[in-house]
């Protein structure tokens, strides 16, 4: 253990013994209360919000993957005109 000096009022010094410190974890997040009134916080926010009904979130869900696919087929299209323009430029072997 460490020894720790100090000096006390008329000039002479005390020597103790220092114990270590055990570390405590800090709990993640708080204490039981304070972790109820978040969930019930998140709880009565997640009611305001107004969520898109099924057909709406259908609708964008195909719009997204149609538009996906557009641009899949034109990067596939500039890519084989690329390639052809590469094998006519380079000479064969």
């Amino acid at each position: 253990m460490a020894k720790v000096e100090k000096t006390l009022a008329k000039g002479s010094t005390e020597v103790k013994d220092k114990k270590p410190q055990k570390k405590v974890k800090a709990s993640k997040g708080g204490t039981k209360e304070q972790k109820r009134s978040r969930t019930k916080e998140t709880m009565s926010e997640l009611k305001k919000v107004s969520w898109p009904s099924f057909g709406k979130t259908m609708k964008q869900t195909a719009m997204v993957i149609s538009v996906v696919v557009i641009f899949m087929l034109v990067t596939l299209g500039f890519d084989y005109v690329l390639s052809l323009l590469v094998k006519l430029i380079t000479p064969k072997a």
